[in-house]
């Protein structure tokens, strides 16, 4: 039953060939086997692999796997035997028992204990140099490969290695410790079932596997490794069976690029699906979002850097594609510039304008006062055949200015190509000032997030916002610069900073309080208009500016370990410390009231870390399941909760003051908070993200050379 990279190569309907030198990491694949493979609704009490084929059993009946069905076997489980004479006293119930290296070890209800000579029992209380025990529910006992003992109690995890002990706890990395069972695997690695979910550790480090995700129930009763490294996971609801599989980024990438392809493109735009069937893929609907604009871009972006670093035909077809998609949204709309969110058939399935009728508007206002009363909120277009999702955001404008820019650096060869691109960034940018500098929606009004106007950023109701929108502002106008060579985009950005600071403003483009004010969506917009601003800058007192804005946002997000934000931040801080040593911030020039001023920020902000490693562990551990599944690590012992005045609850982080990682939480998209501890993406079971979490901060950090292949 070994998952093979051939397998997944099949899956991914990759054509391409790697070379050898490629990195290749292990990536764990839950397979999740239930009635449907024939398992019975029971509960399934224990899980053996005999002469190589997994065996279950379910109420004293066997079943084994053959040809990815489980039918009933004729082989035997044998019931766990346990010592019953001579016990200590009060040592209660047996729970587990091992033989280690010739010695008999049993855990109880109340120690942990070692046969001796004398055929009687001796209490063990392990401790090193933290801590002593007196194991309790010790329910887990077992050997590695490489004859350490292994046990797992009530206080947490111990190892016995050359005679000395190492135990674990929260503070060690250890997520739960309310264990039913445990089983070595070939390499070292020990898997500990408990109350919720499974645990594999390696060396000192703990993976922990809960939730639909992993598996079909979180309580573990058995559990079972062949000599592949599977583990066979038996729950209250099914197998889970959970393999590491050695891939490549690449073949990894071809994976991802495929699932998107398959399931994920209408009519060019990219968009999350919906699951007819919970859980079941291949049930999947193609669906609309409301930023399908932005999802496309993001996907256009990452086939972008993915043509600029291999030169493959097929990454530019797919940005091609993803550019054509996102002017499709800027041309139907009633007014030249005004993207629109969504474009939908005229017969499409759902009756879209009934679900945002005028009751439905006003009704929403009692309880979010901003939502806007507009109707229809898809209009139909001049020709009749489609319909245009309006009331578009800023989320929309952060995408397309984003991808634009790549796309006419990286892939725009042709003057038609170019011509297209300088087109529609025109086109936006010139709704943008030609309309007081918002989005005006077919009702005239601006849409609810989509004014960066002057007087929207002095209001009461724009102060919040004032930091990010005028930076984005600045970022828009630095793209459209960039790609027109129109000196009028200049200009105005120069009105803006001349006459209301926008420049200034955006020197605190990220709130880090009141707790209400720190959206993680709000960073997705912040990183992708700073690569926009910084590139394209000019002026090294603004760019010193900007790096140093850049700096405070990155503080506050820079342990969340989202490899798209690393990949952003890694990216711009190299091209600032390039120019750093290009001489550019020379101080009879730049702020030279000043003198020390430009030359001390500009060393500060030379040295940086993008944290290369998060990168690289988000990448690797990137589920290849993306379906949205509900991850509440709020149990967790390895985890402290935000006691910032004012924070929700939920909010956390591990031990080493770090985001659990991303295999553990539930969110599957880049714009996401990873200190949430309880997290369910839109939709949960019944939708299934497109492949671009993993996509685009790969193509990035290769393309930004973050990352080595």
């Amino acid at each position: 039953m070994k998952l093979t990279i051939a397998a997944f190569i099949l899956l991914a309907g990759s054509a391409f060939t790697f070379p050898q030198k490629e990195k290749t990491f292990p990536q764990d694949v839950a397979t999740i086997h239930a009635e449907k493979q024939g398992l019975p609704a029971e509960a399934i009490d224990r899980i053996q692999v005999i002469a190589g084929i997994p065996t279950a059993q379910a109420q004293g009946i066997s079943f084994e796997l053959k040809d990815e069905k489980w039918t009933p076997s004729q082989n035997k489980i044998e019931a766990k035997a346990y010592p019953e004479k001579n016990l200590p006293a009060g040592s209660g119930k047996v729970l587990s028992a091992v033989d280690h290296l010739g010695t008999q070890w049993i855990g109880t209800e109340n120690g942990l204990y070692r046969s001796t000579a004398g055929n009687s029992w001796e209490t063990v209380l392990p401790s090193d140099n933290k801590y002593s025990w007196s194991p309790q529910d010790v329910a887990a006992l077992v050997v590695d490969s490489k004859d350490n003992l292994w046990f797992g109690a009530k206080q947490g995890v111990g190892r016995l290695e050359g005679g000395q002990w190492k135990l674990f706890t929260g503070a060690e990395g250890l997520p739960y410790n309310h264990f039913t069972s445990a089983a070595a695997g070939p390499n070292g690695e020990i898997w500990f079932g408990t109350e919720k979910g499974a645990i594999r550790v390696e060396g000192d480090y703990f993976f922990y596997r809960f939730s639909r995700r992993w598996m079909p129930d979180d309580f573990v009763n058995d559990i079972a490794v062949d000599k592949s490294g599977t583990a066979w996971i038996a729950t209250n609801k099914g197998i889970s069976q959970i393999a590491s599989v050695q891939m490549t980024y690449e073949e990894k990438a071809a994976f991802f690029t495929k699932l998107t392809e398959d399931r994920h493109v209408r009519m060019g735009f990219v968009a999350p699906n919906n699951l007819m069937v919970p859980f079941d893929k291949d049930s999947y609907e193609l669906g609309i979002s409301d930023n399908d604009g932005m999802y496309t871009s993001m996907y256009g972006a990452a086939q972008a850097f993915r043509y600029a670093v291999t030169g493959d035909a097929e990454a530019k077809e797919l940005a091609d594609r993803s550019l054509v998609a996102c002017k499709w949204l800027v041309d139907i709309t009633h007014e030249p510039g005004f993207p629109a969110r969504v474009i939908i058939p005229i017969d499409y399935r759902e009756p879209v304008n009934e679900q945002y009728s005028r009751e439905y508007n006003q009704r929403h206002q009692l309880s979010d006062p901003f939502w806007k009363d507009i109707y229809p909120r898809f209009p139909t277009s001049e020709d009749g055949k489609y319909m245009w999702k309006c009331d578009t955001s800023s989320d929309e404008l952060a995408g397309h200015f984003f991808f634009y820019a790549i796309y006419y650096d990286l892939v725009a060869k042709t003057e038609e190509e170019k011509a297209m691109v300088r087109d529609v960034v025109a086109d936006i940018t010139d709704h943008l000032i030609r309309n007081g500098f918002m989005l005006r929606d077919h009702d005239g009004q601006s849409t609810r997030w989509g004014n960066f106007s002057p007087e929207y950023m002095a209001s009461f109701w724009g102060w919040d916002q004032r930091g990010l929108n005028s930076m984005m502002m600045l970022s828009f106008l630095n793209v459209a610069s960039h790609v027109t060579g129109d000196a009028k985009y200049e200009e105005t950005a120069k009105m803006l900073r001349d006459k209301y600071n926008y420049h200034i403003n955006a020197m605190h483009a990220k709130e880090f309080f009141p707790p209400d004010n720190v959206v993680p969506w709000d960073n997705n917009l912040s990183l992708m208009s700073f690569y926009g601003l910084i590139n394209y800058e000019k002026d090294p007192e603004l760019l010193l500016m900007y790096r140093e804005s850049l700096e405070y946002t990155w503080l506050h997000i820079s342990k969340q370990k989202n490899a798209f934000w690393n990949a952003i931040y890694g990216a711009l801080a190299e091209k600032f410390a390039q120019k750093t040593k290009e001489g550019v911030f020379d101080p009879a020039v730049v702020f030279p009231e000043n003198k020390l001023y430009a030359p001390q920020r500009a060393k500060l902000y030379s040295t940086w870390d993008a944290k290369r490693d998060d990168i690289i562990e988000m990448l690797e551990r990137v589920p290849l399941d993306m379906i949205g599944y509900e991850m509440d690590n709020t149990h967790r012992l390895d985890v402290e909760f935000d006691p910032t005045p004012g924070q929700s609850a939920g909010k956390g982080w591990r031990y080493d003051t770090f985001a659990v990682p991303v295999d553990e939480r539930g969110h599957v998209r880049q714009d996401r908070d990873g200190f949430d501890l309880q997290f369910r993406e839109v939709g949960g079971g019944d939708a299934e993200q497109e492949g671009t979490f993993y996509l685009l901060p790969y193509y990035m950090a290769r393309y930004h050379q973050l990352i080595e292949n």
